[in-house]
């Protein structure tokens, strides 16, 4: 087994088996219905072998998902992949062959290619992301800004473009946003309410104003959202607070100010865009050969 950091990281972010299974079987459902009505044209013992290539440089993502595809629809289909996930593939490159029944191989295609295109997608953006603030100690945080039902897998996609991950949901971690502040009073009781949850999970608070950033500091808050500040007021935002917390910046965030954003001092960035902005990848699938 590999002992190379990131594949590590990579192996502890990726969905359980169960989870992508059940993931994909709604897919499946949505896609296939009660069967494939075109497939059923062609001769239901014809055996073929497809590849999957790609027309664009890309990170792929979103290869377990693709397997279980098939998997499900007949475990008898053989895949082999040339790349992994996490990897850079460049264009006209075959990224996996396929093996199998020619009516499962036409029928998974799509709902398969659907995974792979948007993961691969979100991804690639992470890995444009991550290659704009290299050598600067910042962490580029994805935000609850993901495609309906692809949460898990579109946070699992920016890890693999390098990326890091910020709370899964509304149930791991307290975001206290503006309209908590203004419906608690202040930022200190909006604060103070927090921690009398006593959930043990992180707890952030969103400011808007240098004004806000010295409230929360004094209430004692460990993390810091600084939201649509510009730029000069986040490098004073970094001096006021020293290190006495964790600062995030967000809101405007482009790839074009993602460096003058990060060479502020702020320790993390959080980015709708990373998930919200995605463009598939541009990937097909292929018959290559179809035995008599």
């Amino acid at each position: 087994m590999s002992t190379d950091p990131a594949a590590s990281s990579l192996r502890a972010a990726m969905p359980s088996a169960e989870l992508i299974a059940t993931q994909v079987q709604a897919a499946l459902a949505e896609d296939v219905g009660s069967g494939d009505l075109t497939a059923a044209l062609l001769p239901a013992a014809q055996q073929a072998q497809a590849q999957v290539i790609t027309r664009v440089a890309a990170v792929l993502c979103g290869t377990s998902w693709f397997d279980a595809v098939f998997q499900q629809l007949d475990p008898v289909v053989q895949i082999q992949w040339v790349v992994g996930d996490g990897e850079a593939v460049a264009p006209g490159q075959v990224l996996c062959t396929l093996s199998g029944n020619l009516r499962v191989l036409l029928t998974g295609e799509r709902t398969a290619l659907n995974y792979l295109q948007t993961l691969t997608g979100t991804a690639t953006r992470a890995r444009r992301y991550a290659d704009a603030v290299a050598g600067l100690p910042v962490r580029l945080l994805d935000t609850r800004k993901t495609l309906p039902g692809l949460r898990r897998q579109q946070k699992y996609a920016v890890r693999c473009g390098g990326c890091c991950n910020h709370r899964m949901g509304l149930y791991d971690a307290i975001l206290i946003k503006e309209n908590h502040i203004l419906a608690a009073g202040s930022v200190a009781a909006a604060v103070g309410a927090a921690r009398a949850l006593g959930q043990g999970v992180q707890i952030t608070v969103e400011v808007e104003s240098l004004a806000e950033l010295e409230q929360a500091l004094a209430a004692g808050a460990e993390r810091i959202l600084i939201d649509n500040f510009a730029l000069e007021d986040m490098a004073t935002a970094v001096a006021i607070t020293g290190g006495r917390a964790e600062l995030e910046a967000s809101g405007g965030v482009t790839l074009g100010r993602l460096r003058a954003i990060a060479e502020t001092g702020v320790d993390a960035i959080s980015i709708g865009d990373l998930t919200k902005g995605v463009e598939p990848a541009d990937l097909s699938m292929r018959l290559v050969s179809v035995p008599a």
